[in-house]
């Protein structure tokens, strides 16, 4: 070419040439899925509860437990659930933020919506009580449940700590009944 320093030469040796041209793109997507592929995988570690590894020392936690179960943003109209149900009787507040009463008929549930009322039947006893969703939890030991120390007074499981439930939405008539 003309030898001026503005003008455009990309002849072997200069650095200019097709290669160098089509690297930096290549090197660029590479980048830029790397990233997203990082960011990816930490999302959906956090979601749904995948081991992460800190430090050099290997410390292993569990993400919290109510990243792997999402609070539903509504509840089917025949929803229902079985399984083991505990009672709790002290506490100070409740997820919600109300104050943890343990004379009244409240429960703690991972996924329902605050303020859902529920239908809850034992097993073993028969008895029945309705009790509405203000605190989150159970957090472990597979249970589906954790209810007020009154709730289960009135379904006569006091004494074991644990019931075997069903549990299913409270009809709006009934729910609505004075207590």
């Amino acid at each position: 070419m003309t030898g001026y320093p503005d003008h455009y030469c990309g002849g072997a040796g200069t650095g200019y040439g097709p290669a160098t041209r089509l690297a930096w793109p290549v090197v660029m997507a590479c980048l830029m899925l790397a990233v997203s592929g990082a960011t990816n995988v930490a999302c959906a570690m956090a979601r749904h509860g995948a081991v992460m590894r800190h430090g050099a020392r290997g410390l292993v936690r569990r993400a919290p437990a109510l990243s792997r179960s999402p609070v539903m943003s509504y509840v089917p109209l025949h929803w229902s659930q079985h399984g083991v149900a505990s009672w709790y009787g002290k506490g100070r507040g409740t997820a919600s933020g109300e104050g943890f009463d343990p004379g009244a008929l409240t429960a703690a549930h991972t996924q329902l919506p605050f303020g859902t009322r529920l239908l809850v039947r034992s097993r073993q006893t028969g008895r029945s009580v309705i009790v509405r969703v203000n605190d989150r939890g159970p957090f472990g030991a597979h249970r589906i449940l954790d209810l007020s120390r009154e709730a289960a007074r009135q379904l006569g499981m006091l004494g074991a700590g644990t019931a075997l439930v069903d549990v299913e939405l409270a009809d709006e008539e009934v729910a609505s009944a004075p207590r």
